[in-house]
């Protein structure tokens, strides 16, 4: 099995013991069609994992703090993020970097995996040593790869390990809600809007 097939196996199963409202948000597969179409409106080739992880999950039935960055994008968000950013950085000349070793707004060659309230997981499609890692756009600000993911496959795996051994993924803890929700939160959270979290088991 894949790196992306085990990772997800893992994760699902996770979800389903322990927070089995959290498992009931995750959508259907793609449609490999939908995919296609996707690829052929953005003029981009998806890397295959990020394929295989939407052949598993086409994002979410509705908004869950399931993995602990942001959460997973269907095709039909990719599409619209990526046009957005695209849109707002020919408007505003968000293509240039603000400075030497610095990166811009937006590249033409990224890819949202995963986002929230105009902040993304990219995937950075730039030929060379660093083609398929995990990245970070900001809606305010530039985007990084400051200890970034070398590919989607890395991100998943670790996140299966996080909850299995009740380790932190770059600073994000598993705790469980009065409702059994999963939520990812920094280290010492006890509460979430004035409800108690408790830590994942």
């Amino acid at each position: 099995m894949s790196v992306v097939g085990e990772a997800w196996g893992r994760i699902e199963e996770w979800l389903e013991r322990h927070a089995p409202s959290s498992a009931a948000v995750l959508a259907p597969p793609a449609d490999p069609r939908e995919i296609a179409a996707a690829q052929a409106t953005l003029g981009l080739a998806f890397p295959a994992e990020l394929v295989e992880s939407l052949r598993r999950h086409d994002g979410l039935l509705e908004w869950a703090n399931v993995l602990p960055e942001h959460p997973p994008l269907s095709v039909a968000q990719i599409v619209e993020h990526r046009q957005m950013c695209m849109d707002v950085a020919e408007s505003v000349d968000g293509f240039t970097p603000p400075g030497p070793g610095q990166e811009p707004w937006w590249h033409e060659l990224w890819l949202p995996f995963a986002g929230c309230d105009g902040d993304a997981q990219v995937i950075d499609l730039r030929p060379g040593p660093g083609y398929a890692r995990l990245g970070w756009t900001v809606h305010d600000n530039g985007g990084h790869f400051d200890g970034a993911w070398p590919c989607l496959g890395a991100y998943l795996a670790e996140t299966a390990d996080a909850l299995a051994d009740r380790l932190p993924v770059n600073g994000w803890h598993a705790y469980l809600t009065v409702d059994g929700d999963l939520w990812w939160s920094t280290a010492g959270q006890v509460e979430l809007n004035g409800t108690p979290l408790r830590h994942a088991p």
